[in-house]
């Protein structure tokens, strides 16, 4: 393993090492889904990083993702779960905008839009010139990777059928912050990549 890694790995292991007895003890077993999905991203991540070379900045960040995703099903404010709690009541019932469960998926799908950038940059040629057809691309591929992210929710929703996934609406609000957060991870890299 290079040694630049070393400091993320372990954090991460020991994160995933108490995210999974706080999992077993409360028995949440939504969560112990979402804690083997974790594990085979992160795997998938350190596997890639040989070829990719992801910058730390945009490792650091996925780790980050993960921990915030993983107290969001575990840790509770006032008594709710934190991926209900509502950071500020813009809009009301439905939507409840804007949640924490919403920030965490603008967050998540900026640094993974992020990630999918450097999986693609070796593929283009040194000084591209087609930024709108390249933003295309890495935005749907980063919206792509949240209606992946969907799917699993719909999955533990099958496996476990008491979850607090939510239905219609919170599938939809997930999408739209999907994209906001890969929209955002465009213009920093175009704003980066001009620098």
């Amino acid at each position: 393993m290079d040694k630049k890694l070393i400091p993320i790995a372990v954090t991460a292991i020991l994160t995933l090492v108490l995210f999974a007895i706080v999992i077993l003890i409360k028995g949440n077993y939504e969560f112990l889904f979402y804690l083997f999905v974790v594990i085979i991203l992160m795997f998938i991540i350190y596997k890639s990083n040989k070829t990719v070379k992801y910058p730390m900045y945009v490792l650091w960040n996925l780790y980050a993702w993960a921990l915030l995703h993983l107290a969001g099903g575990n840790l509770s404010v006032a008594g709710s779960r934190l991926y209900d709690f509502i950071i500020f009541n813009i809009v009301g019932e439905p939507y409840n905008i804007l949640k924490y469960d919403q920030a965490v998926h603008t967050y998540g799908f900026f640094v993974a839009t992020l990630a999918i950038y450097y999986v693609l940059k070796p593929l283009l040629k040194p000084k591209h010139d087609h930024w709108t057809a390249l933003a295309i691309v890495v935005i749907m591929a980063g919206l792509g990777l949240g209606a992946l992210n969907e799917i699993i929710e719909f999955m533990a929703t099958v496996i476990t059928p008491s979850t607090g996934v939510g239905g219609y609406i919170n599938n939809a609000l997930d999408l739209v912050t999907d994209l906001i957060g890969a929209v955002i991870a465009w213009i920093y890299l175009k704003s980066k990549e001009n620098n």
